[in-house]
């Protein structure tokens, strides 16, 4: 690993600051009556009228940017996620959990910084596989998974690839330290696919739905606790029971968070964290059950993804289940 350039970070937001933002949300699910708000209704996911179609907000669609972000205690507070567009939550190793955010690059960090950077896993390409050939970041990866990533279609960001868009932070010790500029991987390879129709659909909210202020979404050793805001018109996050800080962003939260439920099972590769223990692995092709949560309401739907090159349509109510325009969280929760 080359040596990067140390770099500060402006201090995360105080702790009683977030415990108020957080209200509820270490509390579990729950279900409470309560006004809501409705959006503005917007175009499903295309590109026609000027919408994203990651996000359903105004504005001509970017080249892509993936960026691994570790999620482990060490590694928080994080930087720039609360300007992707879409945030995966992702189990890995000892049932922790991993992001993978992606980025338009009209919508990159006003720091042009996310981290920590963290390796690459398995279940990872097959989520980047709906959005075309993108640029990948991520520190490494298990060495028997290096020859599947250079072959995989994508365009390969990590550090040995392009050393002068990563440097080292001030505020966690290696390897909770490493960051990218996503300008400059965008700059490098300039030819990365544009955002497209991944299955996001984006409009008012259906009928129906459950007055939810919190929900709780679980892996093995890892919690994500949703809590509704109806003064920022979105869910608020905490991790582990406690608020989900940025360095650069206050508290994390997102207007949709979609809870997709996946057969959880170990690496179809054979790949090992530790000897005799199999990597995890979130199938995220085929068909499951879905919770989506917007304007103060749960949803109780399902997902589908029949081509592995397509996108994932969520529905409820056999209807094709519309979010609210703004950055989508897709935690994939083992069932």
């Amino acid at each position: 690993m080359p040596n990067f350039p140390r770099r500060r970070f402006a201090a995360p937001v105080a702790a009683a600051f977030a415990l108020a933002l957080i209200g509820v949300g270490g509390c579990g699910s729950s279900a409470k009556s309560h006004p809501t708000t409705s959006p503005t209704p917007s175009a499903s996911s295309s590109t026609a009228g000027g919408l994203s179609p990651l996000t359903g907000l105004p504005g001509p669609a970017g080249q892509i940017v993936a960026v691994k972000v570790d999620n482990i205690v060490n590694a928080r507070p994080q930087t720039g996620i609360n300007s992707a567009d879409v945030v995966y939550a992702i189990e890995v190793e000892g049932g922790l959990s991993r992001f993978l955010t992606i980025f338009d690059s009209n919508h990159l960090p006003p720091g042009d910084s996310v981290g920590p950077v963290r390796s690459a896993r398995e279940s990872d390409l097959p989520i980047l596989q709906q959005y075309g050939k993108v640029d990948f970041a991520y520190s490494g990866a298990l060495s028997r998974f290096l020859p599947v990533l250079s072959d995989a279609n994508i365009f390969n960001a990590s550090p040995q690839q392009d050393s002068s868009s990563y440097f080292r932070g001030t505020g966690n010790v290696a390897p909770y330290n490493l960051y990218v500029r996503p300008s400059g991987i965008l700059h490098t390879f300039p030819d990365s696919a544009q955002a497209k129709d991944i299955g996001f659909k984006f409009g008012p909210a259906p009928d129906g739905g459950t007055p939810t202020d919190s929900f709780t979404a679980t892996m093995p050793a890892a919690s994500f606790t949703f809590t509704w805001s109806a003064a920022q018109d979105k869910y608020l996050v905490a991790m582990d029971g406690k608020p989900a800080m940025t360095t650069d962003a206050g508290q994390m939260g997102a207007p949709t968070i979609v809870v997709q439920k996946v057969a959880e099972t170990t690496s179809p590769r054979g790949f090992m964290d530790s000897p005799g223990v199999l990597s995890p692995y979130a199938p995220t092709v085929g068909s499951g059950q879905a919770v989506v949560l917007r304007d103060g309401k749960a949803y109780q739907g399902s997902w589908s993804r029949t081509d592995p090159n397509g996108g994932t349509s969520f529905s409820f109510a056999g209807q094709p289940l519309n979010f609210h325009p703004g950055q989508v969280w897709v935690v994939l929760e083992p069932q």
